[in-house]
């Protein structure tokens, strides 16, 4: 079976930091590019980052530019996202998705990501 598996979520401070890992397996990693998404209770899903399946091309979106890095290691089948000064706003679900380029995440659209999984809660306190 495909999988995504989001973690490294939980409590910080504002201005803290975390690194979340999306792991995958059921599929040749190495092939896929990767998303990181978010969703807030009563907003829609915002893209977070993007990395494609070489590590060779990164995607920030506007809220984390700057802030944060994202890279992957193909021999883990992983991929990491480091965000630095959270916010309150920062707050959300945190998603890891599979496509085969970055394409859609740079217009917005989102369309062809899949196997969300089921995410990793951020949660910034001011």
């Amino acid at each position: 079976d495909v999988q995504l598996q989001a973690s490294g979520g939980g409590l910080v401070q504002a201005g803290g930091s975390l690194r979340l890992s999306c792991v995958a397996s059921g599929f040749d990693f190495d092939d896929f590019a990767i998303g990181w998404f978010r969703q807030a209770p009563g907003k829609e899903r915002e893209g977070v980052s993007c990395i494609s399946s070489s590590g060779g091309q990164t995607v920030y979106g506007d809220s984390v530019k700057g802030r944060s890095t994202i890279s992957r290691d193909n021999t883990k089948n992983s991929v990491s996202l480091q965000v630095n000064s959270l916010k309150p706003e920062d707050t959300a679900v945190y998603y890891c998705a599979r496509h085969f380029t970055c394409g859609t995440f740079v217009s917005g659209s989102y369309y062809g990501f899949d196997s969300w999984g089921q995410g990793t809660q951020v949660t910034v306190s001011s």
